[in-house]
Order: C-alpha cells, then structure tokens, then sequence
C-alpha cells in the first residue's frame, strides 16, 4: 500500500462482524468457501474475460450500515496481485481506507471513485504485505465517518494461504 500510518486518528475495533449477503466484485459462479472466504472461479468458457477472486464481506454487529466487500484477484494477462475494497457511501474520502494486520499498521490506500454500490479502495499488493497477510489472523480494515474516529471493521485471515494460492 502506497503510504504508511493511519493519520494518527484513533480506530474503534469491531469486533463482532457477521457476514453478510450481496456482493462487490467478480460473479459468483462457480464459488466454493475456503474458511470464509469464497473463492470464485470463472467457468472456462468466460475464463479469459472474468477473474478468479477471493471475496468476503462483513458488517459490523453494532453498526448495521457500516461493512465492506474484500475482493482479492489478479489482473486479466498480468502478473499483478489487486486488492479491492468496497464500503458504504458517506465514508470521509480524504482520509482514505486503512489497514491493519494482527494489530500492526500496513497503511492506507486513496479512494478511487464512488458508484450506486459504495467507494472503491484498490491497490496492487507488494510481496511485503501479501507475506503479512498470509502469515496473519486478522485484518481490520478502518474507515472513518468523522475526522476524529475510524471505524475498524475485521476480517478473518483463516484460509487466506491456501485460498489465495488458487488465483489464476
């Protein structure tokens, strides 16, 4: 992730997150779970035109209208890694999305665009972080819906390793 740190704002960690339904990303055809994550495979026949995606969405317990789609997926004809995030609109754009591994900042990524669906977050995954990402437990994804405080929003890293070794 381009930067590092989180801007200093402090971030509640909700803890209790349950998944939920409705999805951002790459269709669902021919998904199978991994320890929570869907790994979504494309039939062969659109192979070259759709990508293969792990994919999970939360929402936080407490906080019914605040969740988030991860998408993960390499890119069509390229050897690039992508992480994609989705949250709900009314999320402050200039602080961006940030993240954290088994409590330890990994940065933050810009907001690209806002659609009927929510705000996209993506970047290309450096070595560094997918390392940090297989090796961990947690994700906490932050979000901040007021200058003063984020809203941490955790994903389970169970099954990250052997999932993500099935993108093609």
């Amino acid at each position: 992730m381009p930067h590092r740190g989180l801007h200093g704002r402090p971030a509640r960690a909700g803890t209790r997150t349950r998944r939920r339904s409705g999805r951002h990303g790459p269709r669902q055809r021919g998904a199978r779970h991994v320890r929570g994550l869907a790994v979504e495979l494309p039939d062969a026949a659109r192979a070259r035109e759709e990508k293969c995606a792990l994919v999970q969405s939360v929402t936080a317990e407490d906080r019914p209208n605040v969740g988030l789609t991860v998408v993960f997926y390499k890119a069509i004809g390229e050897d690039k890694k992508l992480l994609r995030v989705v949250v709900p609109l009314g999320v402050l754009l200039p602080t961006g999305l940030g993240l954290k591994i088994d409590g330890e900042d990994v940065g933050n990524a810009p907001f690209l665009k806002c659609g009927k669906r929510g705000c996209v977050a993506e970047v290309v995954l450096q070595d560094e972080v997918i390392a940090k990402l297989k090796k961990g437990e947690n994700a906490i994804f932050i979000v901040f819906d007021t200058p003063e405080a984020g809203i941490g929003i955790p994903v389970s890293l169970q099954g990250f390793t052997n999932a993500f070794s099935e993108l093609k």
